[in-house]
């Protein structure tokens, strides 16, 4: 699994690694069981720091996704893939109505956004 880091947005780094790594577990690319890199080895990947890439695995472990264990590492948890979905889902419209406003700032319209919308799709 490739992380991709963009030091240009919206997104801090650790949201950036946590939304990344969550999208892979929905997906099936990260399977239940299923070791992850260690702090120190992402970060040095990621060019950055040790502190980044361990808030991202608090948050993680936080919600249950993955799990430490003691001298091991950590894994990817069991879980329940359409609640995962879902809050994607529901964290996907937050953005998406923040780029609305946003558009709406500017001056655009409704057809502008949907023919922006399907250029870029």
């Amino acid at each position: 699994m490739k992380l991709i880091i963009k030091t240009q947005g919206t997104l801090a780094i650790y949201e950036q690694i946590v939304n990344q790594l969550k999208s892979a577990i929905i997906s099936g690319e990260l399977k239940a069981g299923e070791a992850l890199p260690s702090i120190r080895a992402l970060a040095s990947e990621l060019e950055v720091s040790v502190i980044t890439t361990k808030r991202a695995y608090e948050e993680l472990d936080k919600e249950g996704l993955i799990r430490s264990v003691a001298g091991k590492g950590f894994y990817v948890c069991e879980y329940n893939t359409d609640y995962l979905k879902e809050k994607q889902l529901m964290m996907l419209e937050e953005r998406l109505n923040e780029l609305i406003l946003d558009c709406k700032r500017v001056g655009l319209s409704k057809e502008d956004i949907k023919e922006m919308i399907e250029a870029l799709f």
